[in-house]
């Protein structure tokens, strides 16, 4: 198993981690799927349902190993009149709390996720109602130790960021969704009219969020990394052509901040097939020439972090640089300062993490072998120039 850090968290997560669907499916499949985690090296699971015979199944699972896992389990998301409801009442929400914690046979949460928030005005309610409050009480009291959101819209994944509420976010991230502006309706993500014309490039707040989120240190863990399956599916798939299970991690693991992806696996064998990536090729896990090769997409001129141009001839780490090159821009432009400005500075953690690699963009001889290999024809050689200048070697 790999393992990441969750932004400045301080936690160590397997990039592999249990979404809750098998648990809600069938619990009787707690167990088998706990104990296929901990074998694998699995150590960070999702449970955003408050089904209460989800959540003792897991309680009885986890007996004798809590400490083996990172829980990520979700506040507001509660049980009524026999089913899941998401819930703006505090009342509601500090009931289905205690009752998570009970029933899951622990005394605190790694990850308390505010659940799904995908519009400004439910964000306002959430904070207007005392839910983000209480989740700061909970910290407080240990009983949660970082406070999260789960979301599926850009514009407001990075208002919580910028307003400093919280320390993780849980979004959905696969390439069909990135090409995709902010919703407040979530719906808009499956609808068939949506993806009719083709797309071109990423969407810029997705972009932006994911720059975002590393330049705070929020980390992201996964959810939707497969479209609910869409994506593996040639007939499904909007692009007209189908990744695989590897490709699909693969590429939301390269998307910046990003530590784990949830594993939505209904049984064993989906969840067997997530937790193989570990043991997969590079050419199994390469997305870029499957991209490349779309059939209604194109991603011509953005830089993927595919590592495709690799190996450098100067033996620099073009994607890094090209990652680090974009964090700093990001972060200026953020501030309203253009790059080549006078005001432009270099925030401290891409200059440190740029400082500790190996060689760096001054070292580029400019002989433009990595663009022969770009699949998406992104102009290396001008972003070396740039990283370059900005960086100072």
């Amino acid at each position: 198993m790999e393992y990441r850090k969750l932004g400045n968290t301080g936690l160590e997560v397997s990039v592999i981690a249990l979404g809750c669907e098998g648990f809600v499916q069938d619990t009787s499949m707690a167990k088998k799927f706990i104990d296929m985690a901990e074998e694998a090296g699995v150590n960070y699971f999702d449970l955003f349902s408050p089904d209460p015979d989800a959540r003792s199944a897991l309680g009885e699972a986890l007996k004798g190993r809590r400490e083996k896992f990172i829980i990520q389990s979700h506040i507001s998301s509660v049980w009524k009149n026999g089913q899941y409801e998401r819930s703006r009442d505090l009342d509601d929400v500090k009931a289905a709390f205690e009752d998570s914690l009970e029933r899951l046979g622990t005394d605190y949460i790694d990850v308390g996720m505010i659940h799904y928030c995908d519009a400004d005005s439910d964000w306002d309610a959430i904070k207007a109602n005392g839910i983000v409050d209480y989740a700061k009480q909970l910290k407080a009291e240990g009983k949660i130790h970082h406070i999260g959101l789960s979301s599926h819209n850009p514009k407001v994944a990075m208002r919580a960021i910028a307003e400093g509420d919280i320390e993780v976010l849980m979004f959905s991230i696969n390439y069909v969704y990135d090409m995709l502006p902010g919703t407040e309706d979530v719906n808009d993500l499956w609808a068939d009219e949506v993806y009719e014309g083709g797309f071109t490039n990423m969407d810029p707040e997705r972009q932006r969020l994911y720059e975002l989120c590393e330049d705070r240190g929020v980390g992201i863990t996964v959810m939707k990394a497969f479209a609910g399956g869409d994506i593996l599916d040639e007939k499904l798939s909007p692009a007209g052509a189908a990744l695989t299970v590897p490709q699909c991690i693969s590429y939301a693991l390269s998307r910046p901040a990003v530590a784990t992806v949830c594993s939505g696996a209904r049984n064993e064998e989906q969840l067997a097939e997530s937790i193989a990536y570990c043991d997969a090729s590079e050419e199994e896990r390469s997305y870029a020439e499957a991209f490349a090769a779309f059939p209604r997409v194109s991603w011509s001129g953005h830089c993927m972090y595919c590592t495709h141009c690799h190996p450098c001839p100067a033996e620099i780490n073009i994607a890094d640089v090209t990652k680090f090159l974009n964090l700093a821009v990001a972060h200026n432009e953020s501030n309203g300062i253009a790059e080549g400005s006078p005001e432009f500075r270099v925030p401290d953690t891409e200059a440190m993490h740029y400082k500790v690699l190996e060689h760096h963009a001054g070292d580029c001889l400019q002989c433009g072998l990595c663009e022969t290999r770009c699949p998406f024809d992104v102009s290396i050689r001008e972003n070396m120039k740039r990283a370059e200048k900005i960086f100072g070697y």
